[in-house]
């Protein structure tokens, strides 16, 4: 889930280009909805976004799903020092190259594959 448009449509086009069937939010209001109708396998989550942010998405999200993994997808890493953001199960930092969320999806998929 990302509110920025410009960068909700690259990540949409990147990771459909790998192959991977994507589903798409603006806020974190928007991916509970998603949840409820895609039963996505894992999730990735921006933190500023209007309506519902990325810390309340997450909660939320595992409040309903514990084993979904979850990739925090943030712009600044002092994120990472909100207790709130140690229960998601890894963090990116975003980048127009997308290599790092791209290695990450892939290892949390490939994991999700061998239970």
């Amino acid at each position: 889930m990302e509110d920025e448009e410009p960068l909700r449509l690259l990540y949409e086009e990147e990771l459909r280009e790998e192959g991977y069937e994507v589903l798409t939010a603006c806020n974190g209001k928007g991916a509970l909805v998603q949840l409820e109708v895609g039963n996505p396998d894992l999730v990735i989550l921006d933190i500023i976004m209007p309506v519902m942010d990325g810390m309340e998405a997450l909660g939320r999200i595992l409040g309903k799903n514990r084993k979904i993994p979850i990739i925090l997808n943030i712009s600044y890493s002092h994120y990472k020092e909100d207790f709130m953001s140690w229960a998601a199960d890894a963090y990116v930092i975003k980048s127009s190259d997308l290599i790092e969320l791209k290695e990450k999806i892939r290892e949390f998929l490939e994991k999700g594959e061998s239970r």
